[in-house]
């Protein structure tokens, strides 16, 4: 397909991984530093909580993983919405500016309440930074690498969570538990706003040379806020099969954070220890997407997915059990290629299904689910394990994760356009709407 002829003094714009190197390679630099940040917490706010403010209910001590869940869920919401009003550029920007006081808060914080609005800051940091790093990059690559693309930014991003999460225990190890570890997070602040302010470029222009491709929606076949937010939600059986994933593994994710290194505090694990166990994780995670990412695009969005849900109940399970650090590891492990499996490939499934023109504000609603699963998993690990103990908490999470797959398994379709006529299952193309709503039908990019 010809590309349309740009209008005289317009620069011209090319999709693809390629053409857009530079900015989507300096858009992955940024996510990493948006990563960083909540790595920054990863391995010793538990302590910090249990240590310094002498909080003793499990549910206290996850609290903040609430607050960090709820502000980072809502803010996704808006932040689709807001990016296509104001420009990704705007939000981007703004979001850097929203974390400039959390590094400072969580040195000096007198009380858990000034740690509770660190995280309401952070959340609302990473909702407005984090999606819009996502959209810019589903924006520059188009629809032919869509995976390959969101393996990259979720790799910067759960790396560089690994990377702060291993240097904060270490230092938490040799110096204390504040105020020296956070030192980082102002670091991490100032050159991802520098990066953002300066450097980053604009991306709506990208989107609307994909539309003229496509072609533009007409106004009765555009779906409304609400429309997207009901698809995205539950009508539509592979954009809700894919927001229910995710927020299932953000849950067990929620878990991890705020569990995880009390288990291995518990089993005597040092901090530093604990850092490194709560690194490998994301690490293997992140790393993973490199592989991950690129497989959706090759094999389907649904096989990574179904399987990769069920591997991170094996991978909770594993770490149930375990007693030692070798157990610690390979249940880390497990849980971190399962994650990878999902993490990018649902990004890539909603690019696969939404048109340009609403896809943001679908990435929005996907992102409000999957990270009010952080609150979710939290309440309900912290909960669980006040009332029946640790291991019940984190067997509870491993049912509801493999139980995810199998949702995904039974009610979602194949995506990917190359796919969609022999998807796992034997489902038809993702791109019609149930029954009840034939007039509006999704509109979904071709591969061509």
């Amino acid at each position: 397909m010809m590309s349309p002829a740009p209008q005289p003094g317009a620069t011209a714009v090319s999709l693809g991984l390629r053409a857009n190197l530079a900015q989507f390679a300096l858009l992955v630099v940024v996510n990493a530093f948006v990563g960083a940040m909540v790595g920054l917490e990863r391995s010793i706010l538990p302590a910090m909580a249990e240590q310094e403010f002498h909080l003793a209910a499990r549910t206290a001590v996850l609290s903040f993983i609430v607050v960090f869940g709820i502000a980072k869920a809502l803010t996704n919401y808006g932040a689709g919405r807001l990016s296509d009003r104001l420009g990704r550029k705007h939000v981007l920007v703004a979001g850097w500016v929203v974390a400039i006081p959390v590094p400072f808060l969580l040195m000096w914080a007198p009380s858990w309440n000034w740690i509770l609005f660190a995280n309401l800051l952070l959340g609302i940091s990473q909702g407005l930074t984090w999606s819009t790093t996502v959209i810019m990059k589903i924006d520059l690559v188009g629809p032919r690498q869509r995976g390959l693309a969101m393996g990259l930014n979720e790799f910067a991003g759960y790396v560089a969570v690994a990377a702060s999460a291993l240097a904060t225990g270490w230092i938490a190890a040799r110096y204390g538990i504040r105020p020296q570890p956070f030192y980082l997070g102002v670091v991490f602040v100032a050159v991802g706003l520098a990066l953002s302010a300066i450097l980053v470029r604009e991306t709506r222009h990208h989107v609307s040379h994909e539309s003229a491709l496509l072609g533009t929606l007409p106004a009765e076949r555009t779906p409304t806020p609400q429309e997207v937010f009901w698809r995205t939600t539950l009508s539509d059986p592979n954009l809700s099969s894919v927001s229910q994933a995710g927020l299932v593994n953000n849950l067990n994710d929620g878990m991890a954070w705020g569990l995880f290194p009390l288990v291995f505090a518990a089993a005597g694990m040092d901090l530093a220890q604990v850092g490194l166990l709560a690194a490998i994780y994301p690490a293997t995670w992140g790393l993973a997407q490199l592989v991950t990412g690129a497989l959706s695009d090759l094999t389907g969005r649904k096989p990574l997915i179904v399987w990769g849900m069920w591997l991170q109940a094996a991978g909770i399970g594993v770490v149930t059990m375990a007693h030692a650090f070798a157990g610690f590891v390979t249940g880390a492990v497990l849980l971190g290629i399962g994650t990878a499996m999902v993490y990018p490939t649902l990004l890539a499934a909603i690019g696969d299904v939404a048109h340009p023109s609403w896809r943001a504000s679908a990435v929005g609603v996907y992102r409000l689910w999957r990270d009010l699963g952080y609150a979710i998993g939290a309440l309900l690990a912290g909960l669980t394990a006040d009332a029946f103990g640790l291991n019940v908490a984190m067997w509870v999470i491993a049912a509801l994760t493999f139980g995810s797959g199998v949702v995904s398994a039974t009610r979602m379709a194949e995506t990917l356009p190359a796919k969609s006529a022999t998807a796992v299952g034997g489902r038809g193309a993702p791109a019609s709407l149930p029954s009840s709503q034939p007039h509006r039908p999704i509109d979904r990019a071709s591969p061509e």
